[in-house]
């Protein structure tokens, strides 16, 4: 009977060989969900045995990685700002950039809720997640809130054209036994006013809109690593420039978003300027600042309302 050390190693061979560029983490990932157990267990414990039924598994696993299908779809499992959400084909892969949007929309939440009292009957401060995917965005946002005892002040409505999409939201929110909190709709960016999401009514406006829509030029989508051909292409397409969906967007939130209120949204390299133009059409009079991730490339986009509302309507021609 091979060791996991043995077992590991081919696996390692295997996936350099297929051409994966972290053949040894993938490996690891792989092994410890065929043998049930942490990664960790993997790396400590090579002199382990592995028996056949485990060993099967692994060659199923490595054999869907080669080609080229993502870990993440394999486990079934994705872990994102300290959390763990169920992912699969219904909707994107949650990335590691976008913890940078829930940490700015954390920061904004607990400044609002800081701002004054909010005596008994203070309506809860609506927080939208437009584009939700898997629900990482409000999910992490609620568990975060949890752990800080605000989530009793915020209500989230997450929302996806994609019923599939919408339908995981949901099962990640129970999951994490935030779906009291996080009320999921099924629509074409913000659902209308007034209708229902789960026990929620859609307020008409939002405090504080947070979104992660597709941004990728549609002429670099077939140019993207093939583990992208595995998620849904409209989860990633976001037309000529990347920024159609975002453009319509921007174009809705002057009448749903309220006085003073916050918009988050994730762009791709280089799409800084183009925002800010698109920005300046869309919403005259809001202060636009971009956020930079690790790497020092701006990735989120901060728009402010204007405290006047009548400053953000577009002048008709």
């Amino acid at each position: 009977m091979a060791t996991i050390g043995e077992h590991l190693a081919a696996a390692v061979e295997r996936l350099r060989a297929s051409g994966s560029e972290s053949a040894r983490l993938d490996a690891e990932l792989l092994l410890a969900h065929a043998l049930g157990v942490e990664r960790t267990t993997v790396i400590a414990h090579p002199e382990g045995s592995v028996g056949p039924e485990a060993a099967a598994r692994l060659l199923g696993f490595v054999d869907r990685r080669a080609a080229g299908e993502p870990v993440a779809y394999i486990r079934g499992l994705k872990e994102f700002h300290g959390v763990a959400f169920a992912v699969d084909a219904r909707a994107l892969i949650p990335r590691p950039e976008t913890e940078l949007l829930v940490d700015l929309a954390l920061g904004t939440i607990g400044e609002r809720l800081g701002r004054a009292p909010r005596p008994p009957g203070t309506p809860p401060l609506a927080v939208a997640d437009v584009g939700t995917g898997s629900g990482a965005i409000a999910v992490a946002l609620a568990v975060a809130l949890r752990r800080r005892g605000m989530l009793g002040e915020v209500e989230i409505v997450a929302s996806d054209a994609s019923g599939d999409a919408a339908d995981l939201a949901r099962e990640n929110a129970v999951a994490q036994a935030v779906g009291d909190r996080v009320a999921v709709a099924t629509a074409d960016l913000l659902p209308p006013p007034g209708s229902p999401a789960g026990l929620v009514v859609v307020p008409a406006r939002f405090d504080v809109v947070c979104a992660n829509l597709p941004y990728i030029p549609s002429a670099v989508v077939p140019a993207l690593p093939v583990a992208a051909a595995f998620e849904p292409p409209a989860a990633l397409d976001g037309g000529p420039d990347g920024l159609d969906v975002i453009r319509r967007l921007l174009a809705v939130l002057p009448e749903r978003i309220a006085t003073a209120g916050v918009a988050l949204l994730e762009i791709g390299d280089e799409q800084g300027p183009a925002l800010r133009a698109a920005a300046a059409d869309k919403l005259p009079g809001w202060d636009v600042r971009l956020e930079p991730d690790l790497a020092g490339t701006p990735r989120v986009a901060v728009l402010a309302a204007p405290l006047d509302p009548a400053a953000s309507l577009v002048p008709q021609a």
